[in-house]
């Protein structure tokens, strides 16, 4: 069994629960442009046969995976999920509130989406303190917990930027999907930023282009959350 699995199952084992664990975790939080995901995805694993862990085997960190591998795996994942849930929070947003606030409320959203509540709770990172479900933050999760390392954050956000690509295409979010690539500065200097931009983001092709950072406006300190 994948190892991953099997650091879900330890968290019920002997504690009388229904082996029902769900995870959320999130994509986008250190991107330049587009939305940040949220998503939280619960397995019932009283209702799966060797099967369906065997399905899910190579089951990892999104980040140790190709964008083809990831497809594949979320359209295994879906079926074999009790429940799903998916949360965004635009740019203005981020821009507006900060990163990190955005990034906490959908993270707890998402898990609040789940109902009924699942019986073990596992969240990327840290604790969600104004979270009202039950949750234990685990560091490094999307590398340990299958629940949190579900992909389902990252292969919306990934599907969401490539379609927003043919509103904006001299960015070519299709292929860097908003993260600081030399190729993603290269078409900030060139053209500028646009709507999808976050413009709180502390970034060196924003400093070159000499913009006005949304903190001037809005109090924050350039970079908080970069």
């Amino acid at each position: 069994m994948n190892h991953l699995f099997a650091f879900d199952l330890q968290e019920v084992a002997g504690q009388g629960l229904r082996a029902c664990v769900a995870g959320a975790d999130e994509a986008g939080r250190g991107a330049l442009a587009g939305p940040l995901v949220a998503a939280a995805v619960c397995f019932d694993y009283t209702a799966w046969a060797d099967a369906d862990f065997d399905a899910l085997d190579g089951l990892n960190d999104s980040k140790q995976l190709c964008r083809e591998r990831r497809e594949e795996l979320l359209a295994d994942i879906v079926p074999r999920a009790a429940q799903l849930a998916v949360v965004t929070r635009a740019p203005a947003s981020i821009d507006q509130r900060g990163l990190h606030v955005c990034n906490m409320e959908a993270l707890a959203a998402a898990l609040r989406a789940l109902v009924p509540p699942p019986a073990v709770a596992l969240v990327d990172g840290f604790a969600l303190s104004l979270c009202t479900v039950p949750h234990r933050a685990v560091v490094g999760g999307d590398g340990r917990s299958a629940a949190v390392a579900s992909i389902l954050a990252k292969v919306t956000r990934d599907r969401l930027m490539c379609a927003l690509h043919a509103d904006y295409p001299q960015w070519g979010f299709e292929e860097h999907v908003g993260y600081a690539t030399p190729g993603h500065h290269a078409a900030i200097l060139r053209h500028g930023i646009c709507a999808l931009h976050r413009r709180s983001f502390n970034s060196v092709a924003y400093q070159q282009l000499e913009l006005t950072w949304m903190s001037e406006q809005a109090g924050v300190p350039p970079g908080r959350d970069g």
